[in-house]
């Protein structure tokens, strides 16, 4: 779902959190960042020059801090300002604007590779073993659990860390629903009002059951359940995800009203509303970031539309709320969708249609600023056949 700010994430280019902390990086301890541990690790400290771990960097050596946590910070913007910025090619206006950004997204791909190269030591605590250092036990209990013995991570993993923590305890205000959703770790923040919006004033069928795929905060299954759907399933893939919305359910006093299921899209049995969310855009997802974002081959957009008549009551609708981005980059055609909904047995009763406001869309430096601008986002309302 491109709409929505992954809590995970505060620097581009957080990875995946697979695998964490069961690797051993001989020397260093055990690796508890995204990925693959590198190959070759060195340490350095605060005589290390930005020019010089640039070229560490780029030639694939990550760089172990043992210095100041300040300077490592700043260090990481220097290398940041190094890296190129990718060449414009007047993505968003030519004719392949498919692969402009196919290009945009192995340029910043690069750019998170180079950024990962700088490490900084954790030990158990759990606590990071560098002079002025900030307190990272809570977020990092949040994120991973604890630290049990000298451990690597990438600082830009560390700085997800901490922005996710911050927005968990900050949380979102929903207008949609009237309160506050905080998102864990691993989860998305519902940072795009439009969208919920038109959850939130879709007319609703005569019903009282609702699912909620791909839950994800829960937030969806908690504005329908302000609706007075009294009984929802929520499900999501994601263990973390499960547990942060039954935290935000609970808060909210929905915890009996919305049952939460760990499941690959649907639950057994039959809804008279079904919503699905779905990333908006096909592509391959390799970091928490673009598992917001990006849908393999469109692999869960298919999927509620194959399933959904089947789980459908008598008079009931499935909600797919998706925008049409994917259109406008020259990912997926309105044709292909539309195929797809009446290859499983669907009809479009309606569409509600919306415009993004939220700040990317007005972004003109955005190199892909033409085609966001002509977003829209929509809530397709549909039947069986």
């Amino acid at each position: 779902m491109e709409p929505e700010r992954p809590a995970a994430q505060d620097t581009a280019g957080q990875g995946t959190t697979a695998g964490q902390g069961t690797t051993a990086v001989p020397g260093f301890g055990r690796w508890a960042g995204s990925g693959k541990p590198p190959p070759r690790i060195v340490a350095v400290d605060d005589a290390l020059t930005a020019q010089d771990a640039y070229r560490h960097a780029t030639s694939g050596t990550a760089l172990l801090w043992r210095g100041d946590y300040h300077n490592a910070r700043q260090l990481l913007s220097a290398l940041g300002r190094r890296i190129p910025a990718p060449a414009a090619s007047g993505a968003g206006h030519g004719a392949d604007v498919a692969a402009d950004f196919y290009r945009h997204r192995q340029a910043r791909a690069h750019r998170s590779r180079i950024l990962a190269c700088l490490l900084v030591p954790l030990v158990p605590g759990p606590a990071v073993d560098l002079r002025r250092a900030p307190d990272i036990a809570t977020a990092w209990r949040h994120a991973h659990g604890e630290v049990s013995e000298p451990s690597v991570v990438p600082l830009q993993d560390l700085l997800g860390v901490l922005g996710a923590e911050q927005w968990r305890l900050r949380g979102v205000f929903v207008p949609a629903l009237g309160a506050t959703i905080h998102p864990h770790y691993g989860t998305f923040a519902p940072v795009r009002a439009e969208y919920l919006d038109l959850v939130a004033e879709a007319p609703l069928p005569e019903t009282g059951t609702a699912f909620d795929l791909g839950t994800g905060t829960g937030v969806l299954a908690a504005i329908l359940a302000r609706r007075g759907i009294t009984r929802a399933v929520a499900t999501d893939l994601s263990d973390r995800a499960i547990a942060c919305a039954a935290e935000n359910l609970g808060r909210l006093g929905l915890a009996g009203v919305v049952d939460l299921q760990v499941a690959d899209l649907f639950p057994a049995g039959r809804a008279g509303v079904i919503v699905c969310n779905p990333p908006w855009l096909p592509g391959s997802a390799t970091t928490l970031l673009d598992q917001a974002v990006y849908d393999p081959k469109s692999r869960m957009l298919r999927g509620f539309l194959t399933g959904l008549a089947d789980h459908l009551e008598p008079g009931a609708e499935g909600w797919l709320v998706i925008s049409d981005l994917a259109e406008h980059l020259g990912l997926r055609s309105r044709a292909e969708l539309l195929g797809w909904i009446e290859a499983a047995g669907l009809v479009v009763v309606d569409r509600l249609d919306t415009r993004p406001t939220h700040r990317r869309s007005a972004d003109t430096d955005d190199p892909f600023h033409t085609a966001r601008s002509a977003e829209v986002t929509s809530l397709w309302r549909l039947g069986a056949a």
